[in-house]
């Protein structure tokens, strides 16, 4: 199992507040996430097509916003593999206009709950246009 090299249990508290992040994303965000992961679905690059199906715009991959608010954690603890577990509900979709602009998926953290073998839960809020995008957005971290 790999352990956090940074963050020392013993130093955590509830209701450490993890630094928060903003992440800025465009239609181009979205079509190089679909060449990476291989979801070529419409909804999240062709306009026309997500009008039609009743969305309000284009909207990022769920999995993309998901990862997105991942790393507020993953830049905490300083190593990825530390993240033992990680879950969210989609409550709403971050729509991303096509004016140069884009869309930001704003995120905080804070440590939830102390768990038994040196672990804790990190709770998390991710937010788009001051709407919750994620709901129930919980991680357990392994930490020395």
């Amino acid at each position: 199992m790999t352990v956090a090299t940074q963050i020392v249990y013993a130093d955590v508290e509830v209701g450490t507040e993890l630094p928060a992040a903003t992440f800025p994303v465009t239609r181009d965000t979205l079509v190089r996430y679909a060449g990476a992961s291989g979801d070529f679905n419409p909804i999240h690059w062709n306009e026309k097509f997500a009008l039609e199906v009743g969305l309000p715009d284009v909207i990022a991959h769920g999995m993309f916003t998901m990862a997105e608010a991942a790393r507020v954690v993953t830049d905490w603890v300083g190593d990825p593999g530390a993240v033992v577990e990680y879950g969210v509900r989609f409550t709403r979709p971050v729509v991303v206009p096509n004016d140069g602009t884009g869309a930001v998926i704003e995120v905080t953290a804070k440590v939830a709950a102390k768990l038994d073998d040196n672990r804790v839960r990190v709770d998390l809020t991710a937010t788009s246009e001051g709407k919750k995008v994620l709901g129930m957005s919980r991680a357990v971290v392994q930490l020395v």
